[in-house]
C-alpha cells in the first residue's frame, strides 16, 4: 500500500530487542525473573507511580486490580461502551457487573454527567478508558467517585505515559492498567500487560493474585490466577521504553500536521482537550465513513474503525439489557482511524490528508455537523 495503516516489523529498536532477547536466551530465566523486576522498577519510574506490577495482558490487568479490591458478584463497575470490549469483559471475569454510561462525543471518551447519573447503591467502581491516547476528563470522575466512595480503575491501554491536567495517567485513581499488545504505543512482541499504583498493598496483593494467590513457593493464600508477564517480553519492552518519549513526540508532531492539512477538510477532526494527549490513534468523523474509508483504500491507504459497534450493543452482554448509548451508537457509525506511527513521515501524512480531502469534497456532504 502507499500508506499502509501499521507496520509492526521492527524499526531502529532492532539491534535493541535482538540483544534483549538473545540475554534472556542465554541466562535461560523465562517467568518472573530479572527482566519482570527491572521493567517493573522503570515502568513505575516513567509513570510517575511508586509501584508496577507485570501480568500477562491488559485484560488481567484489569480484572486482578478489580478482584484485589474484592470487587464481585453483586456489585457494579460503570464504565464506556465506545471501547475495546474487553475492558467490559474483564469486569465480567471478576462476576461483577459492567454498567455502560455514555460518552462526550466531542471527546469520545465517558460522560461525566452520564455516569454521575448511572451511580447506584451497588456501584463500586469507575472504569473510565483513555482513549486514542486522550486522557478522559478524571477532574469530574474524581468528584463523583470522591462523592460516592468509589474506587477509580483507569484503563491505559491505549495512554503509555499521557497526562491529565499535567497528571500522569495510572496515578490518578486508584490504580492504572495497562497494554503491552504489539500495536500500542509501547508494544512487546506478544501479550504483555501490567498495573501502576501508589498502593503498596494493593501492588502486592496483585502480585500474588497473578501468581495463583502464592504468599510463597507452593502456599496458595487465595486462588488467584495464573497471568505473569514473561521476562522475553520483560526484556523487549525494557530496550523499547527508553524510546518512547521520542516516539510519542513524534505521534505529535505528525498529529498537529493532520489537524494543519484537514483544517478546511469536510471532515470532523476530534478536538485535543489536553495537552498530555499521546495519539495512540488519530481519528476523523464523518456521516460518509464507510465511504471515505473505500476511497481512500482505493488510494493505497489503509484506515481501520475503533470501534464499529458499541461493547453495548455487544451480544456478550445483552443480558444485562445495557441501558441505551445514543451519543457512542453515533460516534461509532462515523469514526475513522487514519495512518498514525512514529514510522511514518511527514510526506506520509501529507499524502493521507490530501487523499481524505479530495475524497469528502468529492462525495458532498461528508461532515458530521456539530
Amino acid at each position: 500500500m502507499a500508506v499502509p495503516f501499521l507496520s509492526l516489523a521492527l524499526g531502529d529498536d532492532r539491534p535493541d530487542v535482538e540483544a534483549a532477547i538473545r540475554r534472556v536466551l542465554d541466562r535461560g530465566w523465562f517467568i518472573l525473573g530479572p527482566e519482570v523486576e527491572a521493567f517493573e522498577a522503570e515502568f513505575a519510574a516513567a509513570s510517575a507511580a511508586a509501584h508496577a506490577v507485570g501480568v500477562n495482558t491488559g485484560t488481567d490487568a484489569l480484572m486482578l486490580t478489580l478482584r484485589a479490591l474484592d470487587i464481585g458478584p453483586g456489585d457494579e463497575v460503570i464504565t464506556t461502551p465506545h471501547t475495546a470490549a474487553y475492558t467490559a469483559l474483564a469486569i465480567r471475569m471478576t462476576g461483577a457487573t459492567p454498567v455502560f454510561a455514555d460518552i462526550d462525543p466531542e471527546r469520545a471518551t465517558i460522560d461525566p454527567a452520564a455516569v454521575d447519573a448511572a451511580v447506584t447503591s451497588r456501584t463500586r467502581a469507575l472504569m473510565p478508558v483513555h482513549l486514542y491516547g486522550q486522557p478522559t476528563d478524571m477532574t469530574a470522575l474524581m468528584a463523583i467517585a470522591s462523592r460516592h466512595g468509589l474506587a477509580v480503575i483507569e484503563d491505559c491501554a491505549q495512554a503509555h505515559l499521557a497526562t491529565c491536567d499535567g497528571r500522569p495517567v495510572g496515578t490518578i485513581g486508584t490504580a492504572g492498567a495497562f497494554s503491552f499488545y504489539p500495536t500500542k504505543n509501547l508494544g512487546a512482541l506478544g501479550d504483555g500487560g501490567a498495573v501502576v499504583t501508589n498502593d503498596t498493598a494493593l501492588a502486592d496483593r496483585i502480585a500474588r493474585l497473578r501468581n495463583g494467590g502464592q504468599a510463597g513457593r507452593y502456599h496458595h493464600v487465595e486462588a488467584g490466577v495464573n497471568s505473569r508477564l514473561d521476562e522475553l517480553q520483560a526484556a523487549i519492552l525494557r530496550a523499547r521504553l527508553p524510546r518512547l518519549a521520542g516516539w510519542t513526540a513524534a505521534r505529535r508532531h505528525l498529529a498537529g500536521r493532520y489537524r494543519a492539512a484537514l483544517a478546511g477538510a469536510d471532515v470532523v477532526v476530534p478536538p485535543e482537550f489536553d495537552v498530555g494527549h499521546v495519539y495512540h490513534l488519530f481519528t476523523i468523523r464523518s456521516r460518509r465513513r464507510d465511504a471515505l474509508q473505500a476511497a481512500l483504500e482505493a488510494r493505497g491507504i489503509g484506515t481501520l474503525v475503533h470501534y464499529p459497534m458499541p461493547v453495548s450493543r455487544q451480544p456478550a452482554f445483552a443480558d444485562l439489557s445495557p441501558a441505551a448509548c445514543p451519543q457512542a451508537d453515533r460516534v461509532a457509525s462515523e469514526i475513522l482511524s487514519l495512518p498514525l506511527s512514529a514510522a511514518l513521515t511527514d510526506t506520509d501524512v501529507d499524502e493521507v490528508a490530501s487523499a481524505l480531502g479530495a475524497a469528502a469534497a468529492n462525495l458532498g456532504g461528508a461532515a458530521q455537523p456539530a
